[in-house]
């Protein structure tokens, strides 16, 4: 049986692939007294609605190809527990070699992201839950910044087909 231990909206749960430094390093990101769920302690279930107990954020480190392929982006609504788990997956490409603030704003965005699907599932399912607040509160925990991708230069073309002329010589 499943037994409420807080009531905090959001939670944590790590699946290693991985070495003990590898572990190390995900595991204070999560549960360290700056980690994650700390930031996010504060954000309690009861604040937003009754719909929504938990968003239980499951993070999947390197894991073996068939559970990658296997992952769903978020699972569905569990109308008994009042929960929905949602994967993040880490490897090398997208955690390991970043730098700390890197790492920091790929989990605030990953988060945010896909708290984007839960909005999704809560109107779907037409949850009693304020998830728009809820983001708000997390975007403030989290420090978050939406960082502007740059676009990329286009190099003095101003067409497909005056790349090709310039390319095959036309």
């Amino acid at each position: 049986m499943h037994e409420k231990i807080d009531e905090n909206i959001i939670g944590f749960f790590a699946s290693f692939n991985a070495g003990e430094t590898d572990q190390k390093i995900v595991k204070d990101y999560l549960w360290s007294d700056s980690g994650l769920k700390n930031k996010l302690a504060h954000l309690k279930w009861k604040n937003y609605g009754q719909g929504l107990q938990i968003i239980l954020f499951q993070v999947y480190v390197k894991p073996i190809p068939y559970e990658r392929r296997n992952l769903r982006e978020i699972e569905n609504y569990r109308p008994k527990e009042k929960s929905i788990g949602i994967p993040i997956i880490l490897d090398n490409e997208n955690f390991f070699k970043l730098s700390e603030t890197d790492r920091q704003q790929f989990f605030a965005e990953s988060i945010v992201k896909k708290l984007g699907l839960v909005e999704l599932k809560v109107k779907r399912n037409k949850l009693d839950f304020d998830i728009l607040r809820l983001i708000t509160d997390v975007k403030k925990a989290l420090n978050y910044k939406k960082i502007e991708k740059k676009p990329v230069a286009n190099n003095g073309y101003n067409s497909l087909w005056q790349r090709a002329k310039t390319k095959f010589n036309l």
